[in-house]
């Protein structure tokens, strides 16, 4: 009689995946993590950051700009009643981005309109690339 073992060769493998698997957090638990959601681009002259804040009041929030990072902080209120189901976070948040560039700190312009915060980041003009000429001989 001959007993074939190569079903359980690789085993341990499959069950790293299994657990991996298992235990890998959800999208929506992810998502938490880094909230408020930004976008980010750039073009030759300012850096544009948008983060969806929908139902945070200006007064919850604070943006600060200190060693190359833009700190946006701010308090989402809970809302009253009984919930049957809640996926929209609540209570304080900070997304922190860092800015890779030399900046005017004294010329950064936020707004606020519809849930979406527009922080407006001016490069200084050494970080603006400059085109050069070249001269035939």
């Amino acid at each position: 009689m001959v007993i074939d073992f190569s079903n359980f060769y690789n085993l341990p493998r499959q069950l790293d995946r299994f657990f991996d698997e298992t235990w890998r957090p959800s999208m929506i638990s992810q998502r938490r993590n880094v909230y408020p959601p930004v976008n980010i681009s750039e073009d030759k002259t300012n850096i544009y950051v948008f983060s969806e804040i929908p139902g945070v009041e200006i007064g919850d929030l604070d943006i600060t700009l200190s060693d190359g990072s833009l700190v946006i902080k701010g308090n989402r209120k809970h809302g009253t009643g009984s919930y049957y189901r809640q996926e929209r976070p609540t209570g304080l948040f900070q997304r922190v981005v860092n800015l890779n560039v030399p900046i005017n700190p004294d010329k950064v312009s936020a707004k606020m309109k519809d849930g979406i915060l527009e922080v407006v980041i001016p490069k200084t003009d050494e970080a603006i690339p400059r085109k050069i000429n070249i001269k035939a001989e």
